[in-house]
């Protein structure tokens, strides 16, 4: 075998190598990031789940506060 065959073959191995190990750290990467958005999705999710129960809280105590100034004739807001 040639010296020119022997350096394409080493060449195109090389190529072969540092192109697969490109994908695999870029695929690495885009994992991470995807589980890092997943990781926010959820946090974003328990944030409007306790931010609809304490509308709902707050629609309750104001719904109260607008009985008892009723039973005791108080002004209501201007």
């Amino acid at each position: 075998m040639s010296t020119e065959i022997l350096v394409a073959l080493l060449s195109l191995a090389g190529t072969l190598a540092g192109s697969f190990a490109g994908i695999l750290v870029a695929n690495k990467l885009v994992n991470y990031r995807l589980m890092e958005l997943e990781r926010k999705v959820e946090k974003l999710a328990a944030l409007s789940e306790r931010t609809a129960l304490a509308e709902q809280e707050i629609r309750l105590l104001s719904e109260d506060m607008r009985e008892i100034k009723a039973y005791y004739h108080l002004p209501g807001p201007q």
